[in-house]
């Protein structure tokens, strides 16, 4: 990574990153640690960040953890849609180019939510909509965003040895493949090929889906081609890593 040419703003975004990806708040010298700053430096800048209200210090507990400020701006982003308003315009014309109907969903507990639908002209009617949720690990979308999380968290989403099970020899051939299918699964004679967008992170932010007839004669390699494409895309338009 270049060096930075205001070294102290970016090691207040890396303190706040480093402190939004804990389970919960931590002592200063391990965030000191973990970024590899002096202390001094990590003190001033929680002191900082304390006072804008973007960092919360638990005096009893001496750690720190994320404050009310940090909260506001993912409350910002969620109105603002910027994963939507940047992906539309993608999806939108990889509808147009294959001439099938394609969606953009996010990972919301064990669901998908539905962000952006794109119909296709004189193709079959979808369940999915903007604001649909869906099952997870039926869909394709679902399947590229559990396939990208650490396995901790996805026993956690599916504590069920035989659930969890299943769904991990599925995932395993997702990550292998980058790409993620569904045949039947959310609605019959229906098939759906997925990609997922990821984030600065490596987290899946999001993920970008086609869906088509199971029995279509169409040219499935350049539609997962295309997928992928624009999955890798949106991750560009995002400050995401490289797929």
């Amino acid at each position: 990574m270049a060096e930075s040419k205001v070294p102290a703003a970016d090691q207040a975004l890396r303190i706040l990153s480093h402190l939004a990806a804990q389970r919960g708040p931590v002592p200063a010298a391990s965030i000191a640690t973990a970024l590899a700053l002096p202390r001094s430096t990590t003190y001033q800048l929680l002191g900082v960040l304390q006072e804008r209200g973007f960092v919360v210090h638990l005096p009893e507990e001496r750690r720190y953890g994320l404050g009310v400020a940090a909260f506001e701006l993912s409350s910002g982003f969620s109105r603002q849609q910027p994963l939507a308003r940047l992906g539309r315009p993608l999806v939108a014309a990889l509808v147009d180019r294959l001439g099938e109907s394609g969606h953009l969903a996010v990972l919301h507990g064990r669901d998908v939510l539905y962000l952006v639908e794109e119909r296709a002209p004189r193709r079959p009617s979808l369940v999915t909509d903007v604001g649909v949720r869906l099952p997870a690990q039926l869909t394709a979308s679902g399947r590229a965003m559990l396939a990208g999380l650490p396995a901790t968290q996805l026993r956690a989403l599916y504590p069920d040895r035989h659930e969890y099970a299943r769904l991990k020899r599925l995932l395993a051939a997702v990550r292998e493949a980058g790409l993620a299918h569904e045949d039947g699964e959310v609605t019959p004679g229906l098939a759906s090929v997925g990609a997922s967008v990821i984030d600065h992170l490596g987290w899946p932010a999001a993920a970008i889906a086609i869906t088509y007839t199971s029995d279509a004669a169409i040219d499935r390699e350049a539609v997962a081609a295309g997928v992928q494409d624009a999955a890798g895309e949106l991750s560009r338009r995002i400050g995401g890593a490289k797929r």
